[in-house]
């Protein structure tokens, strides 16, 4: 019997594959970064392979880092950026061309078509989701678009559609297993929330043939092998989730209400709601936050397209830090923004305001601004498009929250975290494993195949490691009121 569980953490912009032991504890982390492409404006592509053989190159090297062989390995989980999407010949298994992103806004035309023959409120209904270029739905529809042929092989069963878990387990089984799981499925725009099924009546208003599609399965369930050749065992593969409803799952916020903040390249918050699918009056997803045992749990879900990417944005672009974590630096040595206003459009504008079309904006500079001015107010940026969503959650669900519970990279950031403690006036929570999405993956992967016995044996795994106290003397009072005068003029 293996001692450890191997998490696949397929994110946006690298490859990442983690090692934990039974305490929950990550014993080895290697991870690859791919290529980002942007070939026209408000597009972003991957390359399919590429992703598949960074994470591949990745498994490699994290077993060689803990020391261990695959045989050692209890189970693998996976989570992976979400709405990307891939279509590939089943026969060759070659991606038919680069994969779409999530942040790809190229169907953004077709979604306002669709809405002005009033085909939103069916999506609403059946799906939970805006009806937006973000999901992979519109994108399944604009590649088989692209070619006649594409067409005529999809609609003979010649090519299969997957987001990156799918894409990842077709690779890993060599071609033998064509699976996604229900929070996957969910993001499509075609999956049926009440229902657990593809939904006919959005497959028609999509033009996408179900052929293409594949299985869809529990978060936590066995759903195949690795084939021994890849990592030298077959390896049962038991978890699958996209990545925030994974986050959500290490954090263990199981109890309708319990809510979690991811800060990766967006910011993702999400609300367990139990057994109940809640219908959002303020423009937040109603989404699968995990389905086991056949038993669904719903949640409300926004999203901040871009919140890690305007750190790499400022390092890249603009070039005012070397490496992302220097960023708290740089900010640190300003008191304040000194009234700058930085609005993160880079990619259009998620919830609650989702206007794909909105670009960035830096506000306020006058000749006394500095870079630390820009980068405190780059960090207030990602904290108040937080607080936007999360203030719209508690509209919704009726009652403001206690806590907020916190991971991803930037979580890192202390100062950005209490800047959100600060913005938000509660507790910012972060826990001692930041690796919560791959935790996750791990949890639901264990959990499938009696690694762990149940969530309650999860959930004694779970500790914090520093709470954010609003401070009394902040100036969020200023900053929401300039945030909240600018945003309503974009």
């Amino acid at each position: 019997m293996g001692k450890y569980v191997l998490a696949i953490d397929a994110g946006t912009t690298s490859s990442r594959a983690i090692i934990f032991d039974q305490k929950g504890t990550a014993v080895a982390i290697a991870q690859h970064e791919f290529t980002q492409y942007f070939p026209k404006n408000g597009w972003v592509e991957h390359d399919a392979y590429e992703i598949w053989e960074t994470q591949y190159k990745a498994l490699q090297e994290v077993l060689e880092k803990a020391r261990i062989t695959a045989d050692q390995i209890h189970a693998i989980g996976i989570t992976n950026q979400r709405e990307t999407t891939v279509i590939w010949d089943r026969e060759t298994g070659q991606a038919v061309g680069p994969a779409i992103v999530w942040q790809d806004r190229r169907t953004a035309g077709f979604c306002e078509t669709l809405t002005a023959n009033n085909k939103a409120p069916i999506f609403y209904d059946k799906t939970g989701l805006v009806l937006d270029a973000y999901f992979s739905g519109t994108k399944i529809k604009w590649i088989l678009d692209q070619n006649p042929d594409l067409r005529e092989k999809a609609a003979l069963g010649q090519l299969a559609f997957g987001t990156i878990d799918t894409w990842l387990i077709w690779k890993l089984t060599k071609g033998q297993k064509h699976v996604t799981d229900a929070t996957n499925a969910s993001r499509t725009l075609l999956f049926n929330i009440h229902t657990q099924e593809w939904d006919t009546t959005l497959l028609e208003l999509l033009d996408v043939p179900d052929s293409i599609l594949p299985v869809v399965v529990d978060s936590s369930e066995i759903v195949g092998v690795t084939d021994k050749t890849l990592l030298g065992a077959e390896i049962p593969i038991g978890g699958i989730a996209g990545d925030q409803q994974a986050a959500l799952f290490g954090q263990m916020c199981l109890e309708p209400g319990s809510v979690k903040n991811t800060y990766g390249t967006g910011c993702f918050c999400i609300m367990n709601t139990g057994d109940t699918p809640v219908r959002s009056k303020n423009k937040m997803l109603t989404t699968i936050a995990y389905r086991l045992n056949g038993k669904v749990t719903y949640a409300i879900e926004g999203s901040v397209f871009v919140a890690g990417a305007l750190i790499q944005w400022l390092r890249d672009q603009l070039q005012i830090i070397g490496q992302a974590p220097e960023i708290e630096q740089l900010a640190e040595t300003e008191e304040n923004s000194g009234g700058v206003t930085f609005i993160p459009a880079l990619s259009g504008l998620g919830a609650p305001f989702w206007n794909p079309y909105a670009t960035g904006a830096l506000l306020g500079i006058t000749r006394g601004t500095s870079k630390g001015h820009i980068a405190r107010a780059a960090l207030e940026a990602i904290a108040l498009r937080s607080r936007d969503i999360i203030e719209a959650m508690q509209k919704d669900a009726g009652a403001p929250f206690r806590s907020l519970k916190v991971d991803g990279g930037a979580s890192t950031n202390n100062l950005l975290m209490q800047i959100q403690a600060d913005l938000l006036n509660t507790q910012v929570i972060r826990p001692k494993t930041t690796e919560t999405t791959a935790l996750g993956a791990a949890f639901l992967a264990g959990l499938a195949t009696g690694f762990w016995k149940n969530t309650e044996e999860l959930q004694a795994l779970w500790e914090k490691d520093r709470i954010f106290s609003p401070q009394t003397n902040n100036q969020s009072a200023l900053v929401i009121k300039l945030w909240e005068e600018r945003m309503a003029k974009i």
